[in-house]
C-alpha cells in the first residue's frame, strides 16, 4: 500500500478517486507541530532555534498518521502547493522519521485526473528554502506577538495583540479614517453644456465640459459667473474632432486579491464567504448526483500565467462557441506584479466543458456565483480586444474650451462575456452625431454647478486587500486572516461594506508607532516581504534575516517596557461588593467591553460581568441582554436562558413591521436609530432621543 498524505479531508475523496487502488489517502487535518502555545518557544540566544511541539489537538490525528505509516511501502507528502504546504510537509516528515531528500513530495496545481497523476510521477525532496521561508515568517511572527502583545496589555488593556501584518494593516485603516475625518472640503466650479448640432436637427443632444487644466481651477462663484456671461454672449463652434478605432483589453485572469475584490463589487461577497467559497470550489463542491468535483485551480496566488496547455483549450472552447473571430492571433499573455512569487498559474476552472449554467441547479447559489465570475473571467481574458470608432472633439466658446467624447461598438470581443466598465463609465460614453470641424452649435442648455472637494473613501475589504496588495503587506494566503483579526480584536467593525476603525483600534496604532515606527512602517513590512522570497529563492540565509531584524527590534523593546506611559482607561468605583473578600468592586475595561472585578487581585480573582439590558424578549418578555461568543463576537440573548432559549445577533426592537407583521430589529448610528424587518427588507429611520443617545452611542461602537 502507498500512503499520500493531503491537507483538507474534503480533497480525500477527489484524490482517492485519481489514484485508483493500491493507494490511501489521508489528511493531516492541517499543521501537526508548531511552536508552543504558552511560551515563546524561540531560542533568541541559538541562533533564533523554533522548538516546535505536536499540537494538542493534533494527537489522534498523528497516531493515525503514525500507525498508517508503519505499514505503508511508500509515502507521499501532497500537501497544499505553497509555503506553508511544504512547511506541513516538513513538519510531517520529521514526525514520521522520514528521509526529506528523497522524492517523497508530490504537488498539483488543481484537483484534477491528470494533474494529480503529473504530480504523482514527478516526486521531489522537500525544498528546504520554501520551509525556511516560512519558518521565517513564523517566527517573526512570534516575535513581534508575543514581545509587543504584553506591551500593549500593560499599557492599555489586557487581552490584546499585535502583529507584523496584522498591525500595519490597521495603521492604514486608522490613518485613512483620520485623514477622512481631518479633511477640509475646497469649494470648485464646473460647466457643463447640451448643445444641438443646427446641421441634423434630429440628432441626439451633445453633452460637453468645460476644460479646467489639473494644476487650475474655478474656485469663486464670481469666476463662474464671468466664464458663463462670456459663454452665453459667444458662439460654440467645433474645433478639432478626432475620429479613431480604439481598443478595450480584456483583464487578466484573477489572482487572489483580485478575486476578492472583483466578488465583493459584482456579488456583494464579504472576504470571508469569498475565502470559504472559493477553498470549496478547489477542494471539491457536491454536486447533485456526482458527489464531491473540484472545479478550479488553485486558489491562492499572486500570478496572473496561464499554462500553454490551459490557453490552448481555452482558444479551441472560444472559437467552437463564439467563432474564430472572438480569438486573438496570438494567445494573451498577461504580466505578474514583479513582487508576485508566481509559484502558480491564475484561477481558472479546471474544466471549460464544465460550464457554470450545466451547475447552476446543482450546486449552492455561492458556489455558482463565484464559479462564473472565475470561469468568464478566465475565458474572456483568453478572447480577442473589442473595438470602437471612438470621437473626441474640442469646441471653443469666447476662448473657452469645452470637451466630449463618444464611442461606438464596431466588435464585442470578450465583452461578450465579462465587462471590465462600470454602468457609469457606459453612461459617461455618450454617443455623438457626426459633427465637422468648423459647424457651429446651438446652446440649449448651461448648467454650472457648485461642488466641493470630497474626502478619500472608507476601506471596503475589497479595497483595503488591494491596498495591501500594492503596498506589499502580506501575501494572498494571509489577507482573509489579517482582516479578519481585525475583527475579532475589536480593533475594526464592519458598518455595510465599509470598515471603521475603533477607539481601541486607534489606541493601539498611537501605541505602537511611538515606541516601533519601524514595525508599523509599511514599507518596512513589504521590504520584509521581499527578504522572505529571497529566503524562497535560495539567496538569503532565514536565522540572518531574523537576526537583522531583531537587533533593533529589541532595542525598542526595552525602551517600551521601561517607559512609565500608559494609556490605560482608569478604573471606576463600582456600588457591588464582592463576596468573596468583601472589598468594593470596581468597573474594568476589557476586550469583550466593561466588566466588575475585585480591586485585590491577584490575591482575590472574583470578576463578574455586567448585565445591561438592551431590549424585552418577544418570546417571554425577560430581558435581553448582551452577550458573546468564544470568539468575540457579540449577540443578544434572553436573561432567563435556559428556560427562554431566545437569540439574535440583531438586537429585537420591540416593534412590529407594519407590512408584514414580523419582528423588527435596531441599529444605533450616532444620533440615529434604524428599525430593520429581515422579511421584507423594509428600513425606518429615526432621530435618537436625548436620553437614548448614550444607550445608542454604545451599543453602535459593537
Amino acid at each position: 500500500m502507498k500512503l499520500v498524505l493531503i491537507e483538507s479531508p474534503s480533497k480525500k475523496e477527489s484524490v482517492a478517486k485519481y489514484l485508483g487502488k493500491g493507494f490511501k489517502v489521508m489528511p493531516t487535518m492541517g499543521h501537526v507541530r508548531d511552536l508552543p502555545v504558552k511560551k515563546l518557544g524561540v531560542n533568541v540566544l541559538n541562533n533564533f532555534e523554533p522548538q516546535y511541539e505536536p499540537m494538542a489537538d493534533k494527537k489522534k490525528v498523528v497516531d493515525g498518521l503514525k500507525a498508517e505509516a508503519s505499514k505503508a511501502e511508500e509515502i507521499y507528502l501532497a500537501t497544499d502547493p505553497d509555503r506553508e504546504g511544504e512547511a506541513i510537509a516538513w513538519h510531517v516528515a520529521q514526525l514520521l522519521h522520514l528521509d526529506d531528500t528523497k522524492p517523497i513530495r508530490i504537488t498539483f496545481n488543481a484537483i484534477e485526473e491528470n494533474a494529480v497523476k503529473e504530480g504523482l510521477a514527478h516526486p521531489r525532496p522537500i525544498d528546504h528554502n520554501l520551509v525556511d521561508a516560512q519558518q521565517a515568517r513564523r517566527v517573526l511572527d512570534r516575535l513581534v506577538g508575543y514581545k509587543l502583545s504584553p506591551i500593549l496589555c500593560k499599557k492599555i488593556q489586557n487581552n490584546l495583540s499585535a502583529g507584523r501584518v496584522q498591525s500595519v494593516t490597521l495603521r492604514l485603516l486608522v490613518d485613512r479614517d483620520r485623514e477622512i475625518e481631518n479633511f477640509k472640503p475646497e469649494e470648485y466650479y464646473t460647466l457643463t453644456c447640451t448643445l444641438l448640432s443646427q446641421n441634423n436637427a434630429n440628432e441626439e443632444p451633445i453633452k460637453a465640459s468645460l476644460y479646467i487644466p489639473k494644476d487650475k481651477k474655478i474656485s469663486t462663484k464670481e469666476q463662474m459667473d464671468a466664464i458663463v456671461t462670456d459663454v452665453k454672449n459667444g458662439k460654440f463652434v467645433v474645433k478639432t474632432v478626432k475620429r479613431t478605432v480604439t481598443k478595450s483589453h480584456p483583464s487578466a485572469p484573477f489572482t487572489t486579491p483580485t478575486m476578492q475584490q472583483e466578488a465583493l463589487n459584482k456579488l456583494g461577497m464579504d472576504l470571508k464567504t469569498t475565502t470559504s467559497t472559493a477553498q470549496t470550489l478547489y477542494e471539491g463542491v457536491d454536486v447533485a448526483g456526482e458527489g464531491k468535483v473540484p472545479l478550479v485551480t488553485y486558489i491562492r496566488t499572486d500570478s496572473v500565467r496561464v499554462s500553454p496547455q490551459a490557453q490552448e483549450k481555452a482558444r479551441a472552447y472560444i472559437t467552437e462557441k463564439y467563432g474564430k473571430d472572438y480569438v486573438p492571433s496570438k494567445p494573451n499573455v498577461y504580466k505578474s506584479k514583479k513582487d508576485a512569487q508566481d509559484a502558480h498559474e491564475a484561477i481558472r476552472p479546471i474544466y471549460l466543458e464544465r460550464t457554470p449554467e450545466s451547475l447552476k441547479d446543482k450546486v449552492g447559489k455561492n458556489y455558482y456565483k463565484l464559479y462564473k465570475l472565475i470561469y468568464d473571467r478566465f475565458l474572456a481574458s483568453q478572447m480577442a480586444d473589442a473595438t470602437y470608432n471612438s470621437l473626441s472633439v474640442d469646441i471653443e466658446n469666447s476662448g473657452h474650451k469645452f470637451k466630449t467624447t463618444g464611442r461606438t461598438p464596431i466588435f464585442d470581443g470578450y465583452t461578450k462575456l465579462y465587462n471590465n466598465t462600470t454602468e457609469e463609465d457606459e453612461e459617461n460614453i455618450a454617443k455623438l452625431p457626426n459633427l465637422q470641424e468648423n459647424e457651429e452649435l446651438t446652446l440649449k442648455e448651461l448648467k454650472p454647478e457648485q461642488k466641493f472637494t470630497k474626502p478619500p473613501a472608507r476601506f471596503t475589504e475589497a479595497t483595503l486587500v488591494k491596498m495591501m496588495e500594492e503596498k506589499g503587506i502580506g501575501r494572498p494566503a494571509t489577507y482573509t486572516q489579517t482582516v479578519n483579526v481585525l475583527y475579532n480584536r475589536h480593533y475594526a467593525e464592519k458598518k455595510g461594506k465599509q470598515i471603521i476603525s475603533t477607539e481601541l483600534g486607534r489606541k493601539v496604532v498611537d501605541m505602537l508607532m511611538k515606541y516601533f515606527e519601524n514595525i508599523m512602517d509599511v514599507g518596512f513590512t513589504a521590504d520584509m516581504e521581499d527578504k522572505l522570497d529571497d529566503i524562497e529563492y535560495g539567496g538569503k540565509v532565514w536565522q540572518n534575516v531574523v537576526g537583522d531584524f531583531y537587533k533593533g527590534f529589541e532595542k525598542e523593546l526595552k525602551v517600551a517596557q521601561g517607559d512609565s506611559y500608559t494609556d490605560k482607561i482608569p478604573d471606576e468605583p463600582s456600588d457591588e461588593i464582592c463576596e468573596k473578600c468583601g472589598a468594593r468592586m470596581v468597573i474594568k475595561h476589557g476586550k469583550f467591553g466593561k466588566f466588575l472585578a475585585c480591586p485585590n487581585y491577584p490575591k482575590c480573582k472574583n470578576t463578574k460581568q455586567i448585565i445591561e439590558k438592551v431590549a424585552t424578549c418577544p418570546k417571554c418578555g425577560g430581558d435581553i441582554v448582551k452577550k458573546f461568543t468564544k470568539t468575540g463576537k457579540v449577540f443578544y440573548g434572553c436573561a432567563n436562558f435556559p428556560k427562554c432559549d431566545y437569540t439574535s445577533w440583531e438586537i429585537p426592537a420591540n416593534r412590529k413591521c407594519e407590512t408584514c407583521g414580523g419582528e423588527m430589529y435596531v441599529k444605533y448610528y450616532k444620533n440615529t436609530k434604524v428599525y430593520t424587518c429581515p422579511h421584507c427588507h423594509i428600513s425606518i429611520t429615526e432621530k435618537l432621543q436625548a436620553k437614548e443617545e448614550n444607550e445608542g452611542s454604545e451599543q453602535s461602537a459593537e
